[in-house]
Order: C-alpha cells, then structure tokens, then sequence
C-alpha cells in the first residue's frame, strides 16, 4: 500500500514504511505509552520494540482513500488506559493528517500488554 495524493503539480507517492515511522513516532511520544509492541502471532508473544523498528507495531492500509491504522502499543501500569487511547487517537490523527495531507478514516488501538516503569 502506498499512499497517493493528486495535487495540481502532480503525483505524490508516500511509502508505507514512511506512514509506519511517522505513525510510531507520535505513539511513542504520547504519555502513558511505554512503546510499540511487536505480536508473534504463532508464538503469542509481544515484544516491545526499539525506536528504530517502531513501525513494526504500526499497520496501515487505504480504505476507502482514507487511512486505516493499527497500532499496537504497550501502556505503563497505573494508568487509564482509555485515556491513553483516546489521547493516542488523536495526536496519531492530527500528526498524520498534517505530515500527508491524507485524511485518516479509523484508528485502532491495540493494548498488547502492560509494562512498570521505573
């Protein structure tokens, strides 16, 4: 998937990879969020992610010529994590929509787990 806009000079193609990072990046910068989970679906397992794979916890698709996204993050006890969510949701949004210029149809939040912080 790669997202595509139509402006008056052209096309601009923007490379999934590229969505993922930009998505992680203002996940992780949201408080409550410990960082991104990966899932080993076979296994079961989640593991929390180092900054430079964050984009492994984050899938994004085109529905509809909005995005759809993923996120599967991990949450530090202690706090709501509906409030995290819903904080998560919306700086996720407003940082892609301003860095793309695409609309952004839904985003998923997936607690993978909880983790203490020191």
């Amino acid at each position: 998937m790669k997202g595509q806009l139509d402006t008056e000079f052209g096309k601009i193609v923007i490379d999934e990879d590229v969505l993922g990072k930009y998505a992680g990046s203002a996940a992780v910068e949201c408080f409550g969020v410990v960082g991104m989970a990966s899932v080993n679906v076979k296994d079961g397992l989640v593991k929390l992610l180092k900054k430079d794979n964050i984009k492994h916890g984050v899938n994004i698709t085109l529905d509809d010529d909005k995005l759809k996204v993923e996120l599967h993050i991990i949450v530090a006890y202690g706090v709501s994590i509906l409030a995290v969510a819903e904080n998560l949701i919306e700086t996720v949004r407003y940082n892609l929509e301003e860095f793309t210029g695409m609309e952004v149809g839904k985003i998923i939040v997936c607690v993978e787990g909880v983790k203490a912080v020191d």
